[in-house]
């Protein structure tokens, strides 16, 4: 029985290494990627603020359009890549819970049972789920969810806005409840904007923060939602929303664009 015992502990020991190893490596490359994203942001304003003080500079704008898209395919990636980091900590956790479980079920066979426990299963069987029906394959698979969000937003970062806007829709219609399914909600909002249908942009990033009041995308949502009414001549809308993000999501990197913005508007 105890060599029983070393062989499932063993076991378990290899199987974790490599989840720790790729936990490890994708933490890395999330912090390298956020780190890049910062410097990205940082010489974004720079060149909003040399516009805002020369206006001759507005050949600027292009590169600032640019400087844009690459820091939103950098979040993107980094969203991806921490959706990783959370399926590859949930993994570990099954593999625990269910050595737990073996080494358990172990025991009590190693253990007689009493002749009345024996007859007791068969008088209260009809009473009793077994708990896969209990829903269990409803659950969707995390990593399928995963790939299925990283599809969808490699088309993105591929400038197939369409392709983008497809998949994200495929996603949230597979996946409504997603950790992920704000930020899929974003991003074809965004993919609409690059590709310069404002109303439609619009309309989605409006439904974002209508449905998902308290995700962290909201104010990404809220700074695309001002770009859109400026792009649609809505000046008064876009001051007003830009007024709510700062007001209501102070510290976060959108507030202080939103800031910015608002000088230029005045």
């Amino acid at each position: 029985m105890m060599r029983r015992y070393g062989l499932i502990f063993a076991c378990a020991f290899a199987l974790a290494q490599p989840a720790w190893a790729d936990t490890a490596e994708l933490a890395r490359q999330v912090q390298a990627l956020q780190q890049l994203a910062g410097a990205l942001d940082a010489r974004l304003g720079k060149l909003e603020g040399a516009i805002q003080q020369n206006p001759q500079l507005l050949g600027l704008l292009n590169e600032v359009e640019m400087l844009k898209a690459e820091v939103a395919r950098m979040r993107g990636q980094a969203e991806v890549q921490m959706h990783q980091l959370d399926t590859l900590g949930k993994r570990q956790n099954d593999l625990y819970a269910d050595l737990d479980q073996r080494i358990a079920d172990l025991a009590k066979a190693a253990q007689p049972a009493p002749v009345a426990a024996v007859a007791q299963p068969a008088a209260s069987a009809p009473t009793t789920t077994p708990p896969a029906a209990a829903g269990g394959l409803s659950q969707p698979d995390p990593l399928v969810e995963s790939r299925s969000y990283e599809a969808a937003l490699s088309q993105f970062r591929e400038a197939n806005y369409a392709g983008a806007i497809a998949g994200f829709n495929g996603f949230l219609k597979a996946y409504p409840d997603s950790a992920l399914a704000a930020n899929a909600q974003y991003w074809i909002g965004y993919s609409y904007y690059a590709l310069k249908d404002y109303k439609s942009s619009l309309a989605h990033q409006q439904k974002l923060v209508a449905a998902y009041p308290a995700s962290p995308k909201v104010p990404d949502a809220l700074l695309n939602i001002a770009a859109n009414q400026i792009a649609l001549d809505n000046l008064v809308g876009a001051r007003k929303t830009l007024e709510d993000l700062v007001a209501k999501h102070p510290g976060t990197n959108a507030a202080t664009l939103a800031a910015r913005r608002l000088s230029a508007l005045k």
